[in-house]
Parts: C-alpha cells; sequence; structure tokens
C-alpha cells in the first residue's frame, strides 16, 4: 500500500488533477490517496471540487485579499509542511505552474518526500512570460523525481535540461480527460445572458484575458479591435467571461460596456465554461489551459500573447500566436471569419494533446516506479 498525496490550489490545477486523483481513487487495494487544497484561489477553486466531487482531506485555505505572491508561497509552505509531517506520503503530485505547484514541491522536498510533476516540461524560455509561471514550472522541474510530460516536445524540453530520461512519462494532457467528461451536447446554460446568445444564427467569439503582462494598453488594443469585428460583421457576437481583477474590469467597462453584441458576464464555473467553449466559433484568449482544450472541440484559437509554453498546438496548426497589436488582432480575427478555408483549416487539425487517457498512463507510471506492480506506460505520441 503506497500513500499519493495530491497538492494543488486553483482552478486550473483542480480541473487537471481532478482526474488523476479519480482514476487514484479507483486502485483502492494499493493505493491510499490524500488531497491537499491550498485554495490559493477559493470561489473558483471550490466550483471544481464540488463539480468533480472531491472532497479534500485537507483544506490550507490560504486566500487572503489583496494577497502577494509572497504571501501565497509563506501561507502554503508553512501549512504544508504540517500535512507532511502528519500523512509522511510516499509520493506528492503537483501540477503545472502556479505558486501552489511550487511551494508545494519546495515543502515535499524539505520533507524529503520524492515529487511528481503533473503536466511538466512546458517552457517558453523566457523566466518573466508568463510571470511567475515559467519559473515555477522549471524550479518545480528541478526539484521533482517523476516528470508527467504532456507531450514529446515536453520531454525533449526535460532532456535539454539533464532530466534524466527513465524519470519522464509521455502522458498527454489531463485536461482532455476532464474536458471529455464535462461537454454535453445536451448541456442546458442556467445563466440568463447565455441563454440569450443565439449560437444557432450567429458566430460566437469567446474572449478571455487576465495575463499580467497584458494589463493596461494591450488589452485596450485587443478589446478595440474586437469592437470593429463585431461592428464590421453582423452575424457576430462576443461572450467575454470578464476576470474579477479591477484592473481587467477597469479597461473592460471603458472599451466594452453597454456594446450591442458583446456579453460582459461573470467567470463561469468549468462545466458551463467548457460547453460555452464547445458551441463558440473562435476563440480568443491569453490563458495557457485554452490552448489546449479548445482545440480538442474543433475551435481555432488565437493567442493574445507574445509567447507560449505549448507550442505543439502552433505547430499543429491549432492555434495562432498574435501577440496584442490592435491591428494583427483585427486582421487575424477578420481573416478566420471570411475565409473559409483558413478556419476549416485549424479547425480540422489534429489535437496534439490527449486522447482522454492521461491519467491512467500516469496512475500505471506511479504504480509502476512505486509497486513494480505493472508495467511502464506506452508513451502518449
Amino acid at each position: 500500500m503506497i500513500k499519493v498525496m495530491a497538492v494543488f490550489g486553483t482552478r486550473p490545477e483542480a480541473i487537471k488533477m481532478a482526474p488523476v486523483v479519480l482514476e487514484l481513487k479507483k486502485h483502492v487495494h494499493s493505493v491510499e490517496t490524500i488531497v491537499a487544497v491550498t485554495a490559493q484561489h477559493r470561489q473558483m477553486l471550490d466550483q471544481v471540487l464540488h463539480l468533480f466531487k472531491i472532497k479534500p482531506d485537507y483544506d490550507l485555505d490560504i486566500m487572503a485579499q489583496g494577497q502577494t505572491l509572497f504571501d501565497i508561497t509563506s501561507r502554503a509552505m508553512m501549512g504544508l509542511k504540517e500535512v507532511l509531517e502528519r500523512e509522511k506520503p510516499d509520493l506528492v503530485l503537483v501540477h503545472g505552474d502556479t505558486t501552489t505547484t511550487f511551494a508545494g514541491a519546495l515543502a515535499s522536498y524539505y520533507e524529503q518526500v520524492p515529487v511528481g510533476h503533473v503536466e511538466a516540461g512546458l517552457r517558453t524560455g523566457d523566466i518573466y512570460s508568463p510571470f511567475p509561471e515559467e519559473m515555477n514550472r522549471k524550479l518545480t522541474g528541478s526539484i521533482a523525481a517523476f516528470h508527467f510530460a504532456p507531450t514529446m516536445r515536453a520531454k525533449e524540453n526535460l532532456l535539454r535540461e539533464n532530466v534524466n530520461e527513465r524519470s519522464v512519462y509521455v502522458t498527454g494532457n489531463t485536461v482532455i480527460d476532464a474536458l471529455m467528461k464535462t461537454v454535453r451536447h445536451d448541456y442546458d446554460f442556467a445563466d440568463e445572458s447565455l441563454r440569450s446568445v443565439d449560437f444557432e444564427h450567429r458566430r460566437v467569439i469567446l474572449l478571455t484575458t487576465h495575463r499580467r503582462e497584458n494589463l493596461g494598453e494591450p488589452m485596450r488594443h485587443i478589446y478595440r479591435a474586437l469592437r470593429s469585428i463585431v461592428n464590421e460583421i453582423d452575424d457576430t457576437e462576443i461572450v467575454f467571461p470578464v476576470h474579477r481583477n479591477p484592473l481587467v474590469r477597469k479597461v473592460v467597462n471603458e472599451e466594452l460596456a453597454g456594446l450591442d453584441r458583446i456579453h460582459l458576464i461573470e467567470p463561469l464555473d468549468y462545466e458551463p465554461f467548457a460547453n460555452l467553449m464547445s458551441r463558440s466559433y473562435l476563440v480568443l484568449t491569453d490563458s495557457g489551459g485554452i490552448q489546449e482544450e479548445a482545440p480538442s472541440l474543433g475551435k481555432p484559437v488565437l493567442v493574445l500573447r507574445n509567447t507560449t509554453e505549448r507550442p505543439e498546438a502552433v505547430k499543429a496548426g491549432t492555434v495562432a500566436l498574435i501577440g496584442t497589436e490592435k491591428d494583427v488582432v483585427y486582421n487575424m480575427t477578420k481573416h478566420l471569419l471570411t475565409d473559409a478555408a483558413a478556419y476549416s483549416a485549424m479547425s480540422n487539425a489534429v489535437n496534439p494533446y490527449g486522447d482522454g487517457k492521461s491519467s491512467e498512463r500516469i496512475v500505471q507510471a506511479i504504480l509502476h516506479e512505486l509497486t513494480g506492480s505493472c508495467s511502464r506506460p506506452d508513451e502518449f505520441l
């Protein structure tokens, strides 16, 4: 019997770790599964826990008004110290690139507990883009004993950093597992503003922006470009779940509030958001995870960033990296709305991120490494 502790604290982590936790819990005779959440993001985390019916064994509840990276790191470290000392797990699983991820890995290292890094090996090559995620994932990778890389490119990144190849498993991305459990053709939106959107007769553009590096003028450029698109192309609508950051909301209200066919709505739970994405025509985002999710649904993605840690989708043709300049955002969006061949090429490209079996590969790898009860899983290709 081995004890595996999953540590996460934000909505994106929870979405991608939930399928792993559920898969671990299937192995009740060989794995004791412990879930510890920091609640770096409180409300958004709780939504995902409820959706996947996961009850944490430990909830550090560290979120505070106006919290800084220093606050999150120190509170998560001290809270996890007590949990690790009490539980003494055989392995701690962390995910991706959040401050909780790095704090969980470092606390485990201090307690000399091996770390498994889910979604390992993503890199932009710029430690300040995205900030602080790029350095969080690099530092976590330096600590981890096992690296669950979503793609071959992620594995190659790790090998270039002299990570032992035997410790790297190419598993696909668990977000595809989560997506397959969530999107339904018969899904009925509870939000009245979404019920009013004409998905059948209009082409809906889903927009999300929240990155620190895009605050201020970059966001203004994006919004002005899309305002022009809606004014010029009659059959388009924009649905924009607006991030709660007051700096984001200030610019959004100044540029987009009160405009016809632009729906500014509150952030959505994961289930309605995934189903909204599946019914949209096109996605514009500065998010990382959406670059993986939307292509699985056949939706082209225009990435509002200058760098991406997910170049596989760019290479595959499902994603285009366009930055935030107004003219570029306008021209690229209009191109996909007016050129059917260009749209078809992106929407029909093969998604390189997963097949819905990533969690199974991760759990098989854990059992292989810690119990020897099964063979090494085949790599996701």
